[in-house]
């Protein structure tokens, strides 16, 4: 039994700049952190030669690797190169799906961590992240960016750079005992609505070209942002998403709505210094920047909202549990 488990991450700034269709022409940069909110894979051997994937949304027993339905699981086990006799299960602390949390790329890097582990080989992050968005973007042909793949095999506080010949810089934030403080500042409340986020995205994706000025502006927020982060002006971050929040809502038609709307304008005037809706929009998580005198209000504010509690994490994807038969 083998068990690989995967941070989610939450982004703040320069969400859309990751994408290829961008940064193959400016600069991308996006500024992201995991949490303490997991994907947990784990693979067994089989007696017999078949593939079973047990996942959220159902059960498959195939003997051929092209028969998986999961199409992570079966890429994942096409490029690693194992095509049987093996079971694979996935299990996630929140819904695997249209949560905004970038789960989806965190099951592609675990799957990818705990193939390569089954196989007795350790790959740096790098790879997965690598793999992963080929997988995802080149194989599959998901209308998304590369930060999720990256900021699940990193982990940790994270200023991610996408540069024009395809490189990705990843540097990690240390602030030491500031990240406590930092991730206090933080409240996170679910929408009560999940989303498919392949129509948003799509848009999204489809309208760079005539939203350049306003994604070069979100990769100057990410850079400025990452500048108040090392020198501890944790406020200014606040105030900073309220302005992402604005930009991000102008990249298409669905990442905010009436219902997001008011909850965010209750949120404001509780108290919380501005705040987003994670990854692509249209539901899942409403992240809030709120000083701790005010936290209380804002709870007020959202009580019909459900508050789901996180603290920064800084490992990314890892393998938890080895033991071979």
């Amino acid at each position: 039994m083998i068990i690989t488990r995967t941070p989610l991450r939450i982004s703040l700034f320069g969400g859309g700049t990751d994408f290829p269709d961008f940064y193959r022409m400016h600069q991308g940069a996006v500024l992201s952190f995991t949490i303490d909110k997991y994907i947990d894979i784990a693979l067994k051997d089989r007696f017999d030669r078949d593939i079973v994937v047990q996942w959220g949304g159902g059960f498959q027993r195939v003997s051929e690797v092209d028969k998986v339905q999961h199409e992570l699981v079966r890429e994942a086990m096409k490029m690693t190169g194992i095509k049987e006799g093996v079971e694979i299960h996935t299990l996630a602390d929140i819904p695997a799906e249209g949560t905004g949390l970038g789960s989806s790329s965190s099951v592609t890097v675990g799957i990818l961590n705990v193939l390569y582990a089954y196989k007795g080989e350790q790959v740096p992050a790098q790879t997965l992240a690598e793999q992963a968005c080929q997988i995802e973007i080149e194989i599959l042909g998901k209308p998304i960016g590369v930060q999720d793949q990256y900021i699940a095999a990193y982990g940790g506080l994270r200023f991610l750079e996408f540069n024009s010949d395809g490189r990705v810089r990843v540097e990690a934030l240390e602030i030491g005992e500031n990240k406590h403080h930092l991730s206090n500042n933080f409240l996170l409340f679910f929408t009560g609505k999940t989303r498919k986020s392949s129509k948003i995205l799509a848009e999204q994706k489809g309208n760079i070209a005539s939203k350049v000025f306003v994604l070069k502006k979100m990769a100057k927020q990410a850079k400025k942002t990452r500048k108040l982060i090392l020198q501890g002006h944790f406020n200014e971050i606040g105030l900073m998403l309220d302005k992402g929040w604005q930009l991000k809502k102008k990249m298409a038609s669905g990442i905010s709505n009436p219902e997001i709307d008011e909850m965010y304008k209750r949120a404001k005037r509780a108290g919380a210094l501005g705040g987003k809706i994670t990854g692509a929009g249209g539901g899942g998580f409403l992240l809030l920047y709120v000083p701790p005198n005010k936290q209380d209000n804002v709870r007020d504010a959202l009580r019909d909202f459900r508050e789901f509690s996180f603290y920064l994490e800084r490992d990314g994807s890892k393998v938890i549990f080895n033991i071979r038969r």
